[in-house]
């Protein structure tokens, strides 16, 4: 069965671009690192605005537990 792949994201754009210009493997896991802190960063974020969205507190942290 054939299928057809969609085209690359623009974050795997990026990425290849990045590959062609011929990033050393030592430089890989610290890419790796800050590619991970930003997405945790931006989670964070997120996550920080549906709690106030959704009026969260300490109580609604207790009632979970």
């Amino acid at each position: 069965m054939l299928t057809v792949q969609p085209p690359f994201s623009n974050m795997q754009m990026e990425l290849l671009k990045l590959y062609a210009a011929g990033v050393p493997d030592s430089l890989l896991p610290e890419i790796k690192e800050l590619i991970a802190r930003f997405l945790l960063s931006r989670a964070k974020e997120e996550a920080g605005k549906i709690w106030i969205e959704k009026g969260y507190n300490e109580k609604t942290v207790e009632a979970w537990s």
